[in-house]
């Protein structure tokens, strides 16, 4: 399936100079995805004159006259900057012009314009951030990682709801396993809010494993991990934390002295794999997920070869058909509530 993702050029530290040159490199990978360039003239052309590139049938440029800084208030780019790259990247997905959209900018700014724009799916009250984790199993899809500080239990329910799809649909699993987070497993541990989530969820038809604990996310234990945003961005931070610093000791111990470097050219293949394996780049971009549209957020700080990685993942996305598939099945429940 042909699809068309909307590339918000100016967003991230670093903006054009990673966006452009990312996409570029997309096309080759991918015969089947156009892409829209969406950003300051200047800016594009720059990157597009470097490569030795022009605009064709499947590399398109959309130009704007404004962008939407890293620390602006997300009110302040919803109502003042309608020309934004961002805001202009999400039309295009409105429009239908575009089948997703990425953008590496301000997230608050990002989640404001796009909920505004979209609107939500019937039956989702609040979007959440969805993303791909690697565990000892594969990988697993947390939501929601910081949109949503304070949750209901039917806030929760929907995340299952919309997680078990994502993965459903990505992955082609019938029925992916969705666990919650909480303190324990035992049924009796955890909030009032998290354990009338656990009852929604029981009995939503989901194949609703239980309630997880925060070593189960890395085990694999389950393909979904439902939690409020500000528990899984309080999870997520501190694993980025944790990995962040091994990384440090491990340098620092194959560097203390002569015999451990000698070491560590030995291991130098076994590190590189793990490097590879543990490489957080390639799970780079987070689904705004439960909107009317494809909005895949890219870190701020991705090279390019991390962008390239959200692009795909908007990509393929739009190609599983996602949104009708979260639809259904929260029209199934509704149904069955009825």
């Amino acid at each position: 399936m042909d699809v068309t993702v909307a590339i918000d050029c100016m967003g991230g530290d670093r903006g054009a100079e990673v966006t452009v040159p990312a996409a570029l490199e997309f096309l080759k990978s991918d015969p089947g995805v156009t892409l829209i360039l969406v950003g300051l003239s200047e800016a594009i052309d720059a990157q597009l004159r470097q490569a030795g590139v022009k605009p064709g049938s499947r590399l398109q440029v959309r130009y704007t006259t404004e962008v939407v800084a890293m620390d602006e208030p997300p009110a302040t780019a919803l109502r003042n900057k309608k020309d934004s790259s961002m805001r202009v990247a999400v039309d295009l997905v409105k429009e239908g012009a575009a089948n997703a959209c990425v953008s590496a900018g301000n997230t608050g700014a990002l989640m404001a314009i796009a909920r505004f724009v979209l609107k939500t799916l019937p039956g989702v009250d609040r979007p959440a951030i969805a993303s791909i984790l690697p565990t000892l199993k594969g990988q697993a899809c947390m939501l929601d990682l910081g949109a949503n500080v304070d949750c209901t239990a039917e806030h929760l329910l929907q995340f299952g709801i919309m997680g078990s799809e994502l993965v459903a649909s990505l992955e082609n699993k019938d029925r992916p396993t969705v666990g919650l987070l909480n303190i324990g497993q035992e049924d009796i541990k955890g909030n009032e809010v998290v354990k009338r989530a656990a009852e929604l969820l029981r009995t939503s038809g989901l194949n609703f494993h239980g309630n997880v604990e925060g070593d189960d996310i890395y085990k694999g234990t389950t393909d979904v991990v439902v939690c409020d945003g500000f528990v899984g961005n309080v999870a997520l931070k501190a694993s980025e934390g944790v990995a962040q610093m091994f990384a440090t000791y491990l340098r620092a111990e194959f560097n203390r002295n002569l015999l451990s470097r000698m070491s560590a050219f030995f291991a130098l293949p076994v590190i590189n794999a793990l490097k590879r394996r543990l490489d957080h780049r390639r799970y780079n971009g987070a689904t705004l997920l439960g909107l009317r549209g494809i909005i895949v957020k890219s870190h701020g700080s991705a090279d390019v070869f991390a962008f390239g990685f959200a692009i795909r993942r908007a990509a393929e996305e739009a190609r599983s058909a996602v949104l009708a598939h979260i639809s259904a099945r929260l029209a199934s429940l509704q149904k069955s509530v009825a």
